[in-house]
């Protein structure tokens, strides 16, 4: 019996769409990755993810920026449906975010710019630390928006 394909998402940043950069390359080159416009605050953004991923398993989930965080959150309350996490820049600096009292064990990749200054490393690694037991960490030569590193990243092991 085979192994049935992981559900890849991407979560897009709270002043972007699926119209941004990252989405754009996603569906040029992994057009499998499945993608949603999110509207409102954090709550309402969640409410619409929940309702997209209802049902589903196997998740690998791709956050920038506040998608991060809403992938963050999703995790934490899913941990089960989550087979991995790739946080690009994730908004864990947010006011509203606090990691759980334990740590979750869903493999997490975390990919920051050091030149950040939206989400700086400083404030989002000790969040990153006290949210994930499983946490790959990338600090690179970039800045918020990795566009340097983003399509540089193993993509096709990322993605399965």
């Amino acid at each position: 019996m085979t192994a049935t394909a992981a559900d890849v998402f991407f979560l897009h940043g709270l002043d972007s769409s699926i119209q941004g950069t990252k989405a754009r390359w996603f569906r040029d080159h992994f057009p499998q990755v499945g993608m949603q416009d999110y509207h409102g605050d954090l709550t309402q953004r969640l409410e619409q993810l929940e309702m997209q991923l209802a049902g589903r398993d196997r998740l690998i989930l791709v956050g920038s920026s506040f998608g991060g965080l809403m992938a963050t959150c999703f995790a934490l309350r899913h941990p089960k449906q989550c087979l991995r996490l790739i946080l690009l820049a994730p908004a864990l600096n947010f006011t509203e975010y606090q990691p759980p009292a334990s740590p979750t064990a869903v493999p997490v990749v975390l990919v920051m710019g050091e030149q950040d200054d939206v989400c700086p490393p400083a404030l989002v690694l000790p969040q990153a630390q006290a949210t994930f037991s499983n946490l790959t960490v990338r600090i690179e030569d970039d800045d918020h928006m990795l566009h340097r590193t983003f399509p540089t990243l193993d993509w096709p092991h990322l993605l399965t």
